[in-house]
C-alpha cells in the first residue's frame, strides 16, 4: 500500500499495520451493531433521526470532532440536482465526525479528509413482524456466526465495521498526517438526500468508500435506476360480456411485453463488469393496483416499477428511452394508441456512479482486504444505485466495499457473518493508514 514514504517503508508500515489491528475491540464492534440494530430506523419513521444522533454521539466517544446538524429538508428540495424521495419526512439529521481533524468543511489541502468512509443508517420495512424468527427484527440474533435483524447486512454491519477501524485508529494514539472523515447519512433507501445534504455542506474528502455489502468484491461502478408509475386505461363493462370491455389487465400484458422487449435490447451488450449478471439494468413492475368490483372489467390501473439506468446514461435520457418505447409500441395498437399509457416518476432518482479509471483507491482497498488474508478481490460493477453517484458528482472518487451480500439486504431474517464485519473493520482501518498516515 502507498501512504508512508522512506527507506524503512515496509517494516515501518507492517508495525504501524499490527499496531492498529490490535487495537480493534471485536467485542465493541458486536456491540455497535447490536445497539444499531435497535434503532429501526425505517425511513421517514423518527428512529431514522435516533439512528442519527446515536452515530454523532459514539462518533464524538471515539474522539471526532463531530459536525451534527438539522438538514433543511424544504430549502435541500429546492436544491437543483435533489435526488427525490419516496417516503415523507418531517425532520432529517446529518452527521459527520473526522478524526485527526476539524469537523468544519474544509475546501481543500491538508484540511479535508484523505478519506472518507460512508454508511447510510436509514433501513427498509421490515414486513410481517410474524415471519421473522421472534417477531422482531430490530433485535441482533447471533447464531452460528450470523447475525440477524433489519440492516445488519445493509448495511450496519458496514458502519459498525467502520467505527471498528476508527475506535483502534484513536485507541492506539496513531498521528493522522491527514484527516479520516466518518459520514453517516440518512434517506439513502429512497434517493440518498442526506449524501446529498452532507456533500452540500462541504463535507468533501480525497477519495470515499461506501460499505455497502459487497459479497467480498470491490464495486467502483454501478448503475441507476428510477422509479415509474404507469396510468392504463381501458373500458368497463359487466363481467358477464367482457368482449364488449377493454380489460387494463389484458393491456397490461401488452405493455409488459414491450418492456421485456426493451429491457432485452438494453442488456444486450454488457461491460465487462457486469457480465456476471444476466440482467445488468432490469426493468420490473413491483406493484399494480386494478379493478374495484369482481363481477366488472377493470378500467383503470396504476402499476410501479423500477428501470435499471445504464453506467453513464442521463437519467433524462434513461426516461425518454423509456417513454418512446411505450409511446412507440402503443402507435401501433388498436386501443392503446387512442388511449396511450401515461408515463410518470415519482420517488427518487438513482443516476449512476463510477469510480475514475486508473485511481489508486481501487489498488488500495485491494491491498488492504489481501492485507487481512483474503485473496485479491474481483472488481465488479453493480446493477443497484447508491450514493456513490452523489460522491461522484461531487468529484470525490469512490467505490464500493463492505460486509455482507446484496442478497441477504431488505430480505426476510436479514443477516450478516459477523466474521466478515470484523475482517472489514481491518480492512478499513489498514485503509485509513495508507492515507491519512
Amino acid at each position: 500500500m502507498t501512504g508512508t514514504t522512506g527507506s524503512d517503508t515496509s517494516a515501518e508500515l507492517s508495525l504501524l499495520q499490527q499496531k492498529v489491528l490490535d487495537a480493534i475491540d471485536d467485542d465493541r464492534v458486536v456491540q455497535d451493531l447490536r445497539d444499531l440494530v435497535a434503532i429501526p430506523s425505517i425511513g421517514g419513521s423518527g428512529a431514522e433521526a435516533e439512528a442519527q444522533e446515536w452515530c454523532a454521539a459514539r462518533l464524538a466517544e471515539l474522539g471526532c470532532d463531530v459536525d451534527r446538524w438539522d438538514i433543511d429538508l424544504a430549502a435541500l428540495s429546492e436544491v437543483p440536482g435533489h435526488p427525490g424521495a419516496e417516503v415523507e419526512r418531517w425532520n432529517a439529521v446529518g452527521c459527520v465526525g473526522v478524526l485527526g481533524g476539524t469537523s468544519q468543511p474544509a475546501s481543500g489541502g491538508a484540511g479535508m479528509p484523505a478519506l472518507a468512509l460512508c454508511a447510510h443508517t436509514d433501513v427498509v420495512p421490515p414486513g410481517d413482524l410474524m415471519s421473522w424468527p421472534d417477531a422482531d427484527p430490530f433485535s441482533l440474533r447471533i447464531i452460528d456466526g450470523l447475525a440477524h435483524g433489519r440492516g445488519a447486512c445493509d448495511m450496519k454491519g458496514g458502519l459498525a465495521a467502520i467505527l471498528g477501524a476508527v475506535s483502534a485508529l484513536s485507541r492506539s494514539g496513531m498521528p493522522l498526517r491527514r484527516p479520516l472523515a466518518v459520514h453517516t447519512v440518512s434517506g439513502e433507501e429512497d434517493g440518498g438526500l442526506g449524501a446529498f445534504a452532507t456533500l452540500r455542506r462541504g463535507h468533501l474528502a480525497d477519495a470515499c468508500v461506501i460499505v455497502e455489502p459487497t459479497a467480498r468484491t470491490i464495486i467502483p461502478l454501478n448503475a441507476g435506476s428510477l422509479t415509474f408509475r404507469l396510468d392504463v386505461t381501458g373500458r368497463s363493462t359487466h363481467g358477464a360480456t367482457r368482449t364488449q370491455g377493454v380489460s387494463v389487465i389484458d393491456l397490461l400484458e401488452d405493455v409488459q411485453a414491450t418492456l421485456r422487449r426493451l429491457e432485452r435490447d438494453r442488456n444486450a451488450d454488457l461491460p465487462p463488469e457486469f457480465a456476471h449478471l444476466d440482467l445488468a439494468w432490469p426493468i420490473s413492475i413491483g406493484r399494480v393496483e386494478a379493478g374495484d368490483w369482481a363481477s366488472s372489467v377493470p378500467d383503470r390501473l396504476v402499476a410501479h416499477g423500477r428501470f435499471g439506468v445504464q453506467v453513464g446514461e442521463d437519467v433524462d435520457t434513461g426516461r425518454r428511452v423509456f417513454e418512446h418505447a411505450l409511446a412507440d409500441a402503443g402507435a401501433g395498437h388498436p386501443w392503446l394508441r387512442d388511449h396511450p399509457v401515461e408515463v410518470t416518476w415519482p420517488g427518487g432518482e438513482f443516476a449512476s456512479g463510477s469510480l475514475p479509471e486508473g485511481h489508486r483507491l481501487l489498488g488500495d482497498v485491494a491491498s488492504a482486504v489481501m492485507a487481512v488474508g483474503d485473496p485479491r478481490p474481483e472488481v465488479r460493477g453493480a446493477p443497484y444505485g447508491s450514493d456513490l453517484r452523489h460522491y461522484a458528482a461531487a468529484g470525490v472518487p469512490t467505490l464500493q466495499y463492505g460486509p455482507g451480500d446484496i442478497r441477504c439486504a431488505h430480505a426476510l431474517d436479514e443477516r450478516v457473518e459477523v466474521a466478515e464485519v470484523l475482517r472489514c473493520a481491518r480492512v478499513y482501518a489498514l485503509l485509513a493508514l495508507a492515507h491519512c498516515v
